[in-house]
């Protein structure tokens, strides 16, 4: 029986491999803009930022030296994921707001919707969030940026509507089940069942959320006993 280790061995390998199959593929079509594209948003899933940085900004250079604007475009795109991953939205909001690229508009607004959200700029996240909702509106990531910046905005007849738009389609979300228990919750609505699911779904992010639940139950209490 394979074990572990070799589980993990074997993954390493056919990553290597297709690294160095992308690496490759640039050498031998060095004027193909997707070859770099793939090569260093696959090094950002393997957190080798630097190395994702230096080809987005080597490949930038290359393809500005053309003018070719539909390139420059999916690189910034590219690069801006890779400095959210990291931790950096303000440098990621920059580049997906110089994308002009029709194909890549909603993604850079959803994007841009996350990445106000990871600063805490709610009403932003809802703006962006909307403009993508208008060109892709059953997109489950567009509409959970939405009901989770609605929530955190405290909108949540709103953000139950994003939430349950989900839920028809993608039932087997854990973070839409969990936040729209929430929303039931502080709703007066029946919500055990979408925090069962959520518990189900992924013991983990269950687990990473209890304290949210027990602070909004808290919250809850002390609140119905004011109006009592």
């Amino acid at each position: 029986m394979t074990n572990d280790n070799e589980l993990k061995n074997n993954k390493k390998r056919e990553t290597e491999k297709l690294v160095h199959k992308l690496i490759q593929a640039i050498d031998e079509h060095p004027d193909k803009v997707n070859n770099y594209y793939d090569l260093g948003s696959l090094l950002t899933r393997l957190n080798d930022y630097q190395q994702a940085e230096e080809l987005f900004m080597k490949a930038l250079g290359i393809f500005e030296a053309k003018a070719d604007q539909a390139a420059i475009d999916l690189l910034n795109y590219g690069l801006g994921n890779l400095y959210y991953e990291v931790g950096k939205p303000d440098r990621a909001i920059a580049l997906y707001n110089k994308i002009s690229d029709k194909k890549l508009k909603a993604d850079s607004y959803l994007m841009l919707a996350q990445s106000y959200m990871k600063k805490g700029q709610h009403k932003q996240a809802v703006a962006y969030g909307i403009t993508a909702h208008e060109l892709r509106a059953e997109d489950p990531e567009i509409n959970q940026v939405l009901g989770d910046s609605l929530l955190a905005l405290g909108e949540f007849t709103t953000a139950k509507k994003y939430y349950d738009a989900i839920l028809k389609r993608h039932p087997g979300r854990a973070d839409t089940q969990f936040n729209r228990g929430i929303v039931a919750m502080v709703l007066g609505e029946p919500y055990q069942d979408y925090l069962a699911q959520a518990k189900q779904l992924s013991p983990t992010y269950y687990a990473k959320s209890e304290q949210r639940l027990a602070e909004i139950e808290k919250t809850l209490r002390a609140t119905q006993g004011k109006n009592k």
